[in-house]
């Protein structure tokens, strides 16, 4: 995954404005940035590659079932024929 940038200056900068003494402020950017390390987000480009490889793996696979279609379409032809010919 990717990382998320985070503007800890601003974030600090907010903090204070709303009554955070400087302290207090840097310790809870800090908090928010060890927590976001830690979590697994998925950046929009990460969800963008998973698409294109599903995509790619579907469209595989639907060429998988057209071929299995017709095979199963000629041996049911086949076993046809000779139920026909086994009573002709």
């Amino acid at each position: 995954m990717s990382a998320i940038t985070f503007d800890t200056h601003k974030f600090i900068r907010k903090l204070e404005e709303a009554g955070f003494d400087p302290r207090q402020a840097e310790a809870v950017a800090a908090a928010c940035r060890e927590a976001q390390g830690e979590a697994e987000l998925a950046t929009k480009r990460d969800i963008e590659r998973l698409e294109a490889k599903l995509e790619t793996r579907f469209e595989r696979q639907e060429g998988e079932l057209r071929l299995n279609r017709w095979r199963l379409g000629l041996m049911l032809a086949g076993v046809v024929s000779l139920i026909l010919k086994a009573f002709s």
